[in-house]
């Protein structure tokens, strides 16, 4: 299977388009919150093919810090204006195991309450991080 049709990859282009949008309006923090979506991160940040990647779904390159926190996930209905529903991947760790609880709390409820440990930033080299954990705002 082609890697950039993998669900990893479609959604982190994804959450990509939602971060850049974010980040523009000002938000310091855009959580990255699935284990299996930042994996596909990790694995592709040193790839040669990121920036055309970046730039195709964001507008420019987005740069990875370690921000953690704790909280309502904040981008959530910005992610369902663009694309819709939220898909399982969201809710599956590194191993491929879902996060039942969270899936079915999100599909009745529409809120994400997750734990992260990394953002993307506007790779300019002027990001701040902060250095406590940030919570997500609530909508």
């Amino acid at each position: 299977m082609n890697s950039t049709l993998r669900p990893e990859r479609i959604e982190l282009g994804r959450f990509l388009a939602v971060a850049a949008e974010r980040l523009a309006a000002g938000h310091t923090v855009v959580e990255m919150f699935s284990g299996a979506v930042d994996a596909e991160w990790h694995r592709f940040l040193d790839d040669p093919g990121y920036t055309a990647f970046c730039t195709d779904h964001a507008g420019g390159v987005l740069g990875h810090a370690a921000v953690a926190g704790a909280g309502e996930i904040s981008w959530v209905a910005a992610y369902e204006e663009m694309f819709g529903t939220l898909p399982e991947i969201w809710f599956t760790d590194a191993d491929g195991t879902v996060d039942t609880g969270a899936l079915g709390r999100y599909r009745r409820t529409g809120v994400v309450v997750a734990e992260w440990d990394c953002s993307p930033t506007s790779g300019d080299g002027d990001d701040v991080v902060p250095r406590e954990p940030e919570k997500a705002t609530t909508r």
